[in-house]
This record gives structure tokens, C-alpha cells and sequence, in this order.
């Protein structure tokens, strides 16, 4: 069992993500002050129960949905994503660049 607090970092993050836009797992886990914990961030989706989460704002890190395709979460995960704009396409959308580590900000690597 994970850390309460470390959860609600993961769901504000979460909720964080504008309509209309995607984000990672892993970007999710960053965001969260969990690098590396893209993992935990999926548990933690895989329990939700709360139905305003934008869960299907999050994806994995190619961009791909997560579920099996066909299946019914990936049908209603692809629904609700064109229902705010995002294309998909063969169950996959285009990743934003990542926020830039503090190397890039600092010196434009």
C-alpha cells in the first residue's frame, strides 16, 4: 500500500491534465515528485473509483492506449478522448514533448 499522500500527488496531477490534451504515465509520475514510478501511477488509475477523474487523459509513454484493443476500456478511452478534440488513430495519439528537465531550461540542451 502506497503512501496517502503520495496518491493524492498522483490525482492531482492527474486531474491537472487540461481537457483536450494527453500526458504519460510516466509525466504523470514526474509531475507527482515520483520520478520513475509510472508503474504506481497505473495502480493507482486501475483503483479509481472516483468517476470526474480524467483517467483517460493518461497514456502510455508512445502514446498508445493501455488497454487490450477492442476491449471495452479502450473503446470508451478513445470515446472520451475525441469527445474532447484529441485525435486518435489505431488507438494512439501524439505525445506532447515532455517538460523540459532543468538542463534544458538552463542551458538549451
Amino acid at each position: 500500500m502506497e503512501p496517502a499522500s503520495a496518491i493524492e500527488r498522483i490525482l492531482a496531477a492527474i486531474r491537472a491534465v487540461p481537457r483536450g490534451e494527453v500526458a504519460g504515465y510516466g509525466h504523470i509520475a514526474r509531475r507527482a515528485g515520483l520520478p520513475g514510478r509510472a508503474r504506481m501511477v497505473a495502480r493507482v488509475l486501475s483503483g479509481n473509483e472516483d468517476p470526474g477523474l480524467p483517467w483517460h487523459r493518461i497514456l502510455r509513454s508512445d502514446g498508445r492506449i493501455a488497454f487490450p484493443p477492442g476491449s471495452r476500456g479502450f473503446k470508451e478511452q478513445a470515446k472520451r478522448l475525441r469527445a474532447e478534440g484529441v485525435d486518435v488513430r489505431d488507438g494512439r495519439v501524439r505525445m506532447p514533448r515532455a517538460d523540459a528537465s532543468i538542463d534544458e531550461q538552463v542551458w538549451g540542451m
